[in-house]
């Protein structure tokens, strides 16, 4: 299978026993989420993820994700309040004020008239009367009513609320991922790529270098898609808030365009939220549940991720292997309809950054030239896995290999599509490269004494990121 999985750990996931099925079901990144459980709770998950896959050898990525800013109305009485349709109400920060407890004047002063905003996932809907006044209050009109209860999340939609993408509690959990050295950091609530250069300048200021993933799910990030995909080292589509925030049937679309400009710039992209949720309580996922994920893999994804599936439902170790083979279905139709997954070349595309024409040019070549001679296997050098990403953008249908020195570039390939990356030591020359990048061939079985293997390099070796300029047609010994 091609197609990687990411896993949310959870009380489902601390039995031993299941966390060594769901990684043998398939499982490339374990997911650890900030918004739920304790430190120690995640550390007891780190550790046991670690000692299994080590036991096992078989790799797994870990994965911070952190909660971003929420906003929630504050403290109203157990009994909650009733709103009813038309009726007028007011928020306010004010602290002992008159009206609804809300502690985020960020988002009242960037409320216009008009401006919606969406409580409790939608389940109440207010519409501003007005600009917020000189004591922090913010007249609404109740458009949806319902009973309304303390700390129900609000939001915005369409708005641009200038606030960090940092809490102080994200802060906290950032000194928590660093101390533990996890391999990334899902970043929530991205509006812009300054959100994404605010965590980048932190994890350096920590000494640390983590992968960062920026998740989709507020519209204003469509907006600023192209820069936020430039400064992340991969993408999460989390459709659960984009669906909040857009309209639903707006939701499929924004999916297909974030994945294809992933795949334009060869930057790994995770399709998540409500995958298999049917599956925290059955045995089986409903047709429509198999039909997303199966248009997710065909979309272009390079990973599509549980949740709730593996974190708290009854059935985690069936929910990733119902998962595996929906995905590995879909592989095998798309992968047998010729040209399906072909990406045009960068000199081709608007509005998206070319990290490396050369590059792009040597790797579209190599999956072309891998075709046509019948190469068993495409094999890359790389250092930060740029290379291996760049090749697997184009979805050959032979195994793709990267050899690389570097551990965030081993632990990076859990996200890319079909890509298995070696550690092996740094190689610095020519003849040593092909010998070794047909020893590793055969080693992952994706080739045999006799067999055709393409090699893509940079020259001279050594040269750092970015530098591939070299493609070579290669027969096993």
């Amino acid at each position: 299978m091609r197609t990687k999985l990411v896993c949310t750990l959870g009380p489902s996931t601390d039995n031993e026993n299941t966390l060594r099925d769901i990684i043998v079901a398939g499982m490339n990144v374990a997911r650890l989420n900030f918004s739920h459980g304790t430190h120690a709770d995640h550390a007891r998950r780190i550790v046991l993820v670690r000692q299994i896959s080590t036991e096992m050898q078989r790799p797994v990525t870990l994965m911070g994700d952190l909660q971003g800013p929420k906003f929630r109305v504050g403290d109203l009485p157990a009994a909650g309040i009733m709103l009813t349709k038309n009726q007028e109400v007011v928020l306010t920060s004010a602290p002992n004020g008159n009206g609804i407890p809300f502690p985020h004047e960020a988002v009242l002063h960037a409320c216009l008239p008009g401006q919606k905003l969406l409580i409790d996932d939608g389940n109440l809907v207010l519409e501003t009367l007005g600009p917020i006044d000189q004591n922090n209050k913010l007249r609404t009109r109740v458009l949806v009513g319902g009973l309304l209860t303390s700390r129900k999340g609000v939001s915005a939609p369409g708005t641009l609320i200038e606030v960090s993408s940092l809490t102080p509690k994200d802060r906290e959990d950032v000194d928590f991922a660093v101390q533990q050295k996890l391999d990334a950091l899902a970043l929530s609530f991205v509006q812009r790529a300054a959100d994404v250069l605010e965590l980048r300048d932190l994890l350096k200021r920590l000494g640390a270098n983590p992968l960062i993933v920026s998740k989709i799910e507020k519209p204003q990030a469509i907006q600023d898609l192209a820069n936020i995909i430039q400064h992340s080292d991969a993408i999460m589509v989390a459709r659960g808030d984009l669906g909040v925030e857009s309209a639903p049937e707006d939701v499929p679309f924004h999916q297909k365009n974030i994945i294809r400009s992933c795949l334009q710039a060869g930057v790994p992209v995770i399709t998540a939220t409500q995958m298999l949720q049917s599956m925290v309580h059955a045995p089986t996922p409903t047709r429509a549940e198999a039909s997303d994920v199966a248009n997710a893999v065909l979309d272009g994804s390079d990973a599509v991720m549980l949740s709730a599936e593996t974190a708290s439902g009854e059935y985690p170790i069936e929910s990733v292997q119902t998962l595996a083979r929906i995905a590995k279905r879909a592989e095998d139709s798309a992968i047998a309809r010729d040209g399906f997954f072909e990406q045009p070349s960068f000199l081709e595309f608007h509005g998206m950054p070319a990290p490396d024409l050369a590059t792009d040019a040597i790797t579209q070549a190599a999956v072309r030239v891998a075709h046509e001679v019948g190469a068993k296997a495409i094999v890359c050098t790389t250092s930060s896995g740029f290379s291996a990403r760049m090749v697997a953008r184009h979805r050959p249908d032979i195994p793709i290999i990267g050899v690389t020195p570097n551990e965030r570039a081993f632990r990076y390939s859990a996200f890319m599509w079909g890509v298995q990356l070696v550690m092996e030591p740094l190689i610095t020359s020519t003849d040593d490269l092909f010998e070794k990048a047909a020893q590793v061939a055969q080693r992952c079985q994706c080739a045999a004494p006799g067999d055709t293997i393409v090699i893509t390099a940079g020259v001279p070796m050594g040269g750092g990121a970015g530098h591939t300029n070299l493609i070579k047609v290669h027969t096993c010994r």
